[in-house]
């Protein structure tokens, strides 16, 4: 069953930039407002070129409506959300976050076995609004390949209506 609004999020563990750069989701989240973009994976046609640029190129954007954090999650490995983030230039903008073993995808409920296309259980495209823990918007792709509403434009409007 996917997240609902009012859940909160689950004690889960992501890796920034090496395997030991550990992020705990609750603790980056406490007390905060952001966006977490799930991605199917970086370096893939839909993320690279319209998903994750979006939110790069309106960052300005989310931070006025509120959002003091932003970050893309990915069941990659850190070394890769690096490079990834690196080659698009994210800057301090957007944390790429290495969901390295699926297990905040599942805790979530946003997994999709991607083993046809990607070779193993990846997440499902979708932008999710969290407010100090708890999850008070989430826009989920109906196809993995699409990128409509968790886009950043409809999550800036989300952050406003807020």
């Amino acid at each position: 069953m996917a997240p609902k609004v009012g859940d909160e999020l689950p004690d889960s563990t992501l890796y920034e930039g090496s395997p030991g750069g550990a992020v705990k989701i609750r603790e980056l989240f406490a007390g905060k407002k952001g966006v977490i973009v799930g991605v199917p994976g970086a370096f893939t046609p839909t993320c690279s070129k319209t998903h994750l640029p979006s939110y790069i190129s309106n960052f300005d954007k989310l931070k006025e409506a509120g959002a003091d954090v932003v970050v893309t999650v990915s069941v990659n490995d850190p070394f890769v959300m690096e490079a990834w983030g690196e080659s698009l230039g994210v800057g301090d903008k957007v944390r790429m976050l290495a969901d390295t073993r699926c297990e905040f995808t599942k805790a979530v409920d946003l997994s999709f076995d991607a083993t046809p296309f990607l070779g193993n259980e990846r997440s499902q495209r979708y932008a999710m609004l969290v407010v100090d823990n708890v999850i008070k918007a989430v826009n989920v792709e109906a196809s993995p390949g699409e990128a409509t509403c968790s886009l950043a434009d409809p999550v800036v409007e989300l952050l406003k209506a807020m």
